[in-house]
């Protein structure tokens, strides 16, 4: 399944820098917060932790090497896996946690742009990365769903 799980976690970790790189050198020049809908803009942050900022105050080499641990298990599972959704749903989640840690890599920081909110609450600004991330999780419950139907007795 690595015939399929590589190219998707290629795919989504090149448009997520691809992406960062076009917010970063076009379109925050300078930056600013740019309205795109009544419920969605465009904005610059940087996220030093992980999800929400959690752990944003750890070193960034202990972040770094926790993720690339993460993704070379992801990596063997995707190997092991005879389950197409699953090898596709693990490499968006590769793909993104990959995207980010270049950007940890070279930044300190995740660079993220996609402001959604309602009112006068703002989620949490994220990037594609983010997105491959959350769409690779939710393949995983779809596909555990799936297959825990299989498991039922007639």
């Amino acid at each position: 399944m690595l015939r399929l799980g590589l190219p998707i976690a290629l795919g989504g970790f090149f448009l997520d820098q691809a992406t960062k790189w076009l917010v970063l050198n076009y379109v925050m020049i300078p930056p600013r917060v740019i309205p795109v809908t009544d419920f969605f803009n465009l904005v610059l942050g940087y996220n030093t932790g992980v999800s929400f900022g959690l752990f944003g105050e750890a070193p960034a080499w202990i972040l770094m090497t926790f993720t690339l641990a993460i993704a070379v298990g992801l990596l063997v599972w995707i190997k092991q896996t005879d389950n197409r959704l699953t090898a596709a749903a693990l490499g968006l989640i590769v793909g993104g946690a990959m995207g980010n840690l270049l950007d940890r890599l070279r930044q300190g920081a995740a660079t993220d742009f996609l402001d959604f909110y309602i009112g006068g609450y703002h989620w949490p600004a994220f990037n594609l990365a983010d997105v491959a991330i959350v769409c690779g999780v939710g393949l995983l419950l779809i596909e555990s769903v799936l297959a825990g139907d299989d498991k039922k007795a007639p």
